[in-house]
């Protein structure tokens, strides 16, 4: 593997066109050759080629075409990545919409956006804006569509290829536009540096609402590479997922520093058990989606040293395409000291540190980061007056007319060339590597009845993860709700990861001297059970008691009762993998993240482990498989 390239942007020749064009050429020259793997089986380039160009027609067939958005909502399954490759064969731009989330926000993405057609794998669930719903699966009607592509749409380059949404500060989520040329540019600019081609396989791990799975998807199927994607439930169990690596034979890996976090400590537990954890054959980990400590590498790279794979940290943000930044990281980097290093830009990108009048930063001074280059998006969808706000005339470009973006993100140059991500210069946070806009989550608290102020804030969780916590003050005269009737509410509006994990009620908020919310003078949040819906109860036998003393201790709360729901406390996905991971160990029995999930309370869970672990004398199964 290439890993220093030079930073030369791409001229002309290199830009492939639109990307299902690319990857038709892929489809030509390997059809026999496995594209992608899913829990419902797998497809070969010729295979998936013909797919999409069946859907393709049937989109065409209801309009869509260039700069048409269709909605596109799917399990992680082959039948994903079937329909966003063929609303791109349509002509059209795909929405993706995460099938876990809100009705509610998908209705509002799906007439923000203007999309009258919905890709689904689900008959049941239509959407009320949308005017045709086209449901794939098994039973579709779609055999009997043409195989051959579409006549052409007159796509250009030019043209969108995807609107991803992300968290608004108004409380109102904003659509990027992503046209073809950028996300074509993102992978010419890495070819150097990456050397990706066919022999690759590629994991599929972030959802395809979240902009790194188009890097995941596109980087594997346009160079003639395998796409391995990974169903939900396996995302969640690093267990399971360094299971599918090693099974297959993953050599390129995408992950945010907290989801790799996982992944290490189920290594160290395993060599802990005294078993040798599964050999993989990465030869590529990259991270993104939020700052990464270097430091946490180290149980990595004392294990697997830094040469394969090569470890490599990429800033980036959805309004520039992904990926803007490289840095390979390795152990030098594990000194005291060194912070989250992003490096310089990829080719054909720009990052300029300015101050706040828009001049250069002097190095170790810190700065606001401007993206400029191949891979600014078009700007928001329906917003002009935000996109002028945060995509600026870019006077370093010597293309007419070239903006850069104003990234809200702050960093330093070092002497030697390097940068070193600071963090957010607004409130927004990263959360397991989603973007969030705080303020959004206060507004969806304050349409509560009973809710007359809020503010969101992060902390850490007894693990050291980022978490949510929502300071609130009850509206005057109602009956202030508990955690859970504001957790439901916000459930109903927002995705999960935008549910905070704690929720404090306080007289009212503190307020500086101009009068804004003094964040600094927030309460830290009391280690104490919140008040559940659920009366408390006291855990009796050994395993409900042991399950009790690893949820509060994990979860910061001073005591769990039995019927307390893990996530109601303000347990999440990774905090539940290790507490099936801890449970286990000092239960001495297996208890898996299904488990946990399918019975989130100590009484469940308890009964399900006595049952498992108990001898038994019928045929009766009472347990997980």
């Amino acid at each position: 593997m290439t890993v220093d390239g030079g930073n030369a942007p791409p001229g002309p020749a290199d830009h492939p066109g639109t990307l299902d064009a690319w990857f038709a050429r892929q489809a030509a020259g390997r059809g026999d050759a496995v594209a992608v793997t899913g829990p419902d089986g797998r497809l070969t380039y010729r295979e998936l080629d013909r797919r999409a160009n069946r859907l393709a027609h049937r989109l065409r067939s209801l309009g869509v075409g260039p700069e048409v958005p269709v909605a596109v909502r799917a399990a992680r399954t082959t039948g994903l990545v079937t329909a966003l490759l063929a609303v791109l064969k349509a002509g059209g731009a795909y929405l993706p919409m995460d099938p876990a989330s809100p009705r509610e926000r998908q209705e509002f993405m799906c007439a923000d956006a203007g999309a009258r057609v919905l890709v689904t794998d689900s008959a049941t669930d239509p959407l009320a804006p949308v005017a045709h719903t086209v449901v794939t699966g098994p039973a579709d009607d779609l055999d009997d569509l043409p195989a051959d592509s579409p006549p052409p749409a007159g796509t250009r380059p030019a043209n969108l290829a995807y609107v991803i949404y992300t968290s608004g500060s108004t409380g109102v989520p904003k659509g990027v536009m992503v046209e073809h040329r950028q996300v074509t540019a993102l992978l010419t600019g890495v070819r150097d540096r990456f050397g990706f081609g066919p022999d690759d396989v590629w994991s599929m791990f972030a959802p395809a609402a979240f902009d790194v799975s188009v890097w995941e998807m596109w980087g594997a199927l346009l160079h003639g590479g395998r796409l391995v994607l990974v169903p939900d439930d396996v995302r969640r169990s690093p267990q399971d997922f360094h299971a599918l690596l090693a099974r297959e034979r993953v050599t390129v890996l995408n992950q945010t520093p907290a989801a790799f976090r996982q992944l290490v400590r189920h290594e160290e537990e395993t060599a802990e058990r005294g078993d040798a954890p599964a050999r993989l054959d990465l030869r590529l980990v990259v991270f993104a989606g939020e700052a990464l400590p270097p430091q946490t590498l180290r149980p990595w790279i004392d294990r697997h040293g830094d040469a394969r794979p090569v470890l490599v940290n990429m800033y980036g943000i959805t309004e520039t395409t992904v990926h803007s930044t490289y840095r390979r990281m390795t152990e030098a980097d594990l000194a005291p000291g060194v912070g989250s290093v992003i490096g310089e830009a990829i080719g054909g990108w720009t990052m300029r540190v300015l101050d706040a009048r828009g001049r250069a930063a002097a190095a170790g001074t810190p700065g606001e980061i401007h993206v400029g280059g191949a891979g600014v998006a078009r700007g928001y969808l329906g917003r002009p007056a935000l996109t002028a706000e945060r995509f600026v005339p870019d006077p370093d470009s010597p293309v007419p007319g070239a903006r850069r973006y104003r990234s809200g993100d702050s960093a330093r140059r070092t002497g030697d060339g390097d940068h070193e991500y600071l963090g957010r210069l607004d409130h927004q946070v990263k959360i397991r590597g989603h973007r969030i806009e705080p303020g959004e989550i206060e507004n969806a608290l304050t349409r509560h009845p009973d809710v007359r102020d809020a503010v969101v804030v992060t902390d850490r969780d007894a693990a050291g993860e980022p978490r949510l916590v929502a300071y609130w003050v009850a509206a005057p005269g109602g009956a202030p709700p508990g955690p859970t009737e504001l957790r439901d509410h916000l459930g109903r509006g927002l995705p999960q990861y935008m549910v905070p994990a704690v929720f404090v009620a306080l007289d009212s908020l503190p307020l500086t001297l101009n009068g804004k919310v003094d964040r600094r003078a927030l309460p830290a949040p009391e280690e104490q059970r919140p008040d559940l819906d659920a009366e408390f109860a006291e855990p009796n036998t050994p395993t409900q008691k042991a399950l009790a003393d690893v949820w509060a201790d994990l979860l910061s709360v001073d005591r769990v009762g039995l019927d307390d729901d893990f996530f109601e406390l303000g347990g999440h996905s990774m905090l539940a993998t290790r507490a099936a991971a801890v449970a286990g160990e000092r239960l001495g029995v297996r208890v898996t993240l299904r488990m946990l999930f399918d019975r989130p309370t100590v009484r469940e869970l308890a009964e399900a482990l006595d049952a498992t672990s108990a001898p038994r004398h019928d045929n009766s199964d009472r347990g997980d498989a």
